[in-house]
């Protein structure tokens, strides 16, 4: 009888398929066990091959092959010994801006509210950057703003009590901002209040972007501020992205839509991160 290609725990290349009919009976299906794989990635930042074969009691050779199926599919990537979720690619901005509105103007709102007038705040590129300048230009005066972000600009030059500083460089058309040495250089020229800042991804590591020029601005805009503060809604919980630019420790508040959990939790926590709940 031919074996049920779902069920390649029997396949004679894993070794503890030889336990018996009673025992392989007992086993998942491939498809439920890379199920259980990919629920054990939710809840964790970093699964071990060694973990996954006792738990789903298949040989260590039987969770490689899941694994490599998994990141084929685009669902994980493999590390040495284990695996972490898929590094982190987002739409263009202008693709971003019509997503998750609600959550990204609540924490506009909140966000906004830890301004104060005469202060000097630089702002970030990004969707829920810009959903902070519609509302700084609302219900904010008197700041100065520096950005790198045409849409931020746009939004706020709305409020003529806001004088709004471009940032030179190099213009990226996909994400409407300017990146490059000359950013980097003219953000050196200023002290900052408050650097309000979106991100990529929020690990335990750090925080990380899918743009490296990206990244590069948002940490001189990091080391130029008194504090900074992130706005990110929870979708951006526990996704590793391509170029991490700041560590927990480095920002003072996060500003999001639902309190981060597990081994976020508690290395926001342990880093002293004030965590503002929109």
């Amino acid at each position: 009888m031919a074996l049920d290609p779902e069920r390649d725990e029997v396949d004679r290349r894993d070794p503890l398929a030889e336990g018996g009919a009673g025992r392989r009976a007992a086993r998942l299906s491939k498809a439920a066990r890379q199920e259980r794989i990919l629920a054990g990635m939710r809840g964790s930042a970093t699964l071990r091959v060694g973990d996954l074969a006792a738990d789903l009691d298949v040989s260590t050779e039987t969770i490689r092959r899941d694994l490599h199926e998994l990141q084929e599919r685009g669902l994980l990537s493999r590390t040495y010994g284990g695996a972490v979720p898929p590094l982190a690619g987002e739409p263009s901005v202008s693709e971003r801006h019509g997503l998750s509105v609600p959550e990204r103007e609540a924490i506009a709102a909140a966000a906004a509210a830890f301004l104060r007038p005469r202060e000097v705040v630089a702002i970030g590129a990004g969707a829920t950057t810009t959903h902070v300048a519609r509302r700084v230009a609302a219900t904010c005066r008197d700041l100065t703003v520096i950005t790198h972000s045409f849409s931020v600009a746009a939004a706020l030059g709305a409020n003529p009590t806001v004088e709004v500083i471009m940032c030179p460089g190099r213009y990226n058309a996909r994400e409407g901002m300017m990146v490059g040495a000359e950013t980097l250089d003219f953000l050196q020229s200023y002290h900052v209040n408050r650097a309000i800042l979106g991100v990529s991804g929020l690990t335990p590591e750090g925080l990380a972007d899918a743009e490296a020029p990206a990244a590069w601005v948002y940490k001189a805009m990091m080391n130029r501020a008194a504090e900074t503060l992130i706005v990110a809604d929870h979708a951006k919980f526990d996704v590793p992205a391509l170029a991490i630019w700041a560590r927990i420790p480095d920002i003072r508040r996060l500003v999001t839509d639902r309190a981060p959990e597990g081994a976020l939790g508690r290395a926001l926590e342990r880093g002293q991160v004030e965590i503002t709940i929109a």
